[in-house]
């Protein structure tokens, strides 16, 4: 992970592989402009400096990398400018999140430096931990099954990430700013953590695999955790997770996480979809949609991320995390198209695809969440391929059972950098999921197939209980190339907004 440091040192005396500075749009026709914080190395180009990155095809653009020679008298030989996007308005602030993307593409595009010192915009404390953010999160790679990996952590050839980042003009004796990069660290941490598990194949995670990478962080952090195996699923009758993980040669598991505050005055609680591999069951998903399946444990990802998050955080609030972990597999002991399943609530659910599987395990999950009658209960889940259609690969929807729930939920995942988007609950989608055999399917209208979805899964709040459900299938793994801080694979989509929605339920500010 990259070290953090906070510097007041001035840009030409620090010893540094890089200077990174940022540029915006210019109004208008005008060219590009040097954002504040590297009035030093501006002045260094005799006050030229805009007209040289506009010589050099730089507009200011948002993920524009633009790489020149440190002018004379710096310890630094590079200057890395890297677009922000449109100038904001006269004595308005840079936008948070253009920071952190910034220094997140600053930060790839210094893979393999030992150091490099980040002269950015910086406002207040909110904007030096949106920098620092951006750095631990841009930096952030995956090379546990490669070769050059292994050898970059030796010293060897290959690159590895970016060792060091000093931003300049934070204040290491300010506490607002200290505190600022102290969350930063630990919110990316946990996040990385996230992308990691998501990453990993799935024939080294499977369900008892990251039940057991979750007890580990639990008894580092102090939280509480409970992991509910075949045995205990079967003695507590929780048909949804078992019927999804029935024919799998990994059993399936339900990991319950409970981190605690003597100040707490408010409990959440978090569920997350943890399908290790969905290969479709017996419904089978065809060729080409197989091989990025091990994301879909991506929102148990998000969960076990937010409460470590929130434990190291030290968050006045209680917070508990469900991880319904199971691996959906086609064999003669697979649950079968027109089979019932009784789950943990009595209910009895028709199964009309096996691939509408994560709605099974996070109804068994949701109900447990309800026993302890929480202040609130989100989800998150990949959970289906129709919020990918209405809504794209970097958008996740928000689905609640309270209006005014789903806004706080939708403003703190914008507030935190995550585009999401409110979405209905329409009743008159509800009757197409009517069984003639059982309560309900797990299936409905094809059309709006998101918004089924998230239907179904309300059957499985108990009653009073204030509930959300994410769905981050378009955004939870990058198939693309990275962009901003958010690399190729696993992206820990969620993560922010659940550990966001911690910290003003604390505060008080939520509910």
């Amino acid at each position: 992970m990259t070290a953090l440091t906070l510097s007041t040192a001035a840009a030409a005396g620090l010893r540094a592989d890089a200077i990174v500075i940022g540029v915006a749009k210019g109004t208008g026709s005008a060219g590009p402009v040097v954002a504040p914080g590297a009035e030093a190395v501006d002045k260094a180009y005799d006050g030229k400096l805009a007209g040289v990155l506009e010589t050099l095809g730089a507009s200011g653009a948002e993920g524009e990398v633009t790489k020149l020679p440190a002018p004379a008298g710096f310890k630094a030989p590079v200057v890395v400018a890297v677009g922000l996007g449109a100038q904001p308005e006269k004595d308005a602030a840079y936008d948070a999140e253009a920071l952190r993307k910034a220094a997140g593409v600053a930060a790839r595009a210094l893979t393999g430096s030992k150091k490099a010192a980040f002269a950015l915009p910086l406002d207040d404390a909110g904007d030096v931990g949106a920098v620092a953010e951006g750095v631990l999160l841009g930096a952030y790679t995956f090379d546990t099954y490669k070769e050059n990996g292994k050898a970059a952590k030796n010293g060897k050839n290959g690159k590895a990430p970016l060792a060091e980042a000093a931003i300049l003009g934070a204040k290491p004796r300010d506490r607002a700013h200290k505190a600022a990069v102290e969350r930063a660290t630990a919110v990316a941490e946990e996040l990385n953590r996230a992308r990691d598990l998501i990453n990993t194949p799935p024939n080294d995670l499977n369900p008892e695999a990251f039940a057991a990478v979750a007890a580990a962080a639990a008894k580092e952090h102090g939280i509480k955790v409970q992991v509910l195996d075949e045995k205990a699923l079967t003695k507590g009758g929780y048909g949804g997770i078992l019927g999804v993980g029935a024919g799998s040669a990994s059993g399936p598991r339900l990991v319950k996480l409970s981190y605690t505050s003597s100040k707490a005055k408010k409990h959440l609680a978090f569920v997350g979809k943890g399908i290790t591999y969905d290969s479709g069951g017996i419904s089978l998903k065809p060729a080409g949609h197989n091989e990025t399946m091990k994301c879909d444990m991506s929102g148990a990802a998000a969960v076990f991320a937010a409460v470590v998050a929130a434990a190291r955080l030290g968050l006045e609030v209680n917070v508990t995390g469900w991880l319904a972990l199971a691996e959906n597999m086609p064999s003669g002991s697979a649950t079968r198209p027109g089979d019932v399943l009784r789950m943990y609530s009595g209910k009895t659910v028709e199964v009309l695809n096996t691939d509408a599987e994560g709605r099974l395990v996070l109804a068994d999950a949701l109900w447990a969440a309800s026993q302890e009658k929480p202040d609130a209960i989100v989800d998150v889940a990949t959970l289906t391929g129709a919020m990918v259609l209405a809504l794209g690969n970097r958008t996740f929807g928000i689905m609640a059972n309270d209006e005014s729930f789903r806004t706080a939920v939708y403003e703190a995942a914008e507030e935190v950098g995550e585009p999401a988007w409110p979405m209905p609950l329409p009743e008159h989608l509800r009757k197409g999921m009517d069984s003639a055999t059982a309560d309900i399917a797990n299936m409905g209208e094809r059309m709006g197939g998101g918004l089924v979805a998230g239907l179904f899964l309300r059957e499985f709040v108990g009653e009073g209980i204030t509930w959300a459900h994410l769905d981050i299938a378009g955004p939870a793994f990058n198939e693309g190339g990275p962009f901003g801080y958010t690399p190729k694979g696993g992206t820990g989509s969620g993560v922010r907004t659940l550990v966001r929605l911690a910290e003003l339920t604390a505060a008080g500010d939520l509910g």
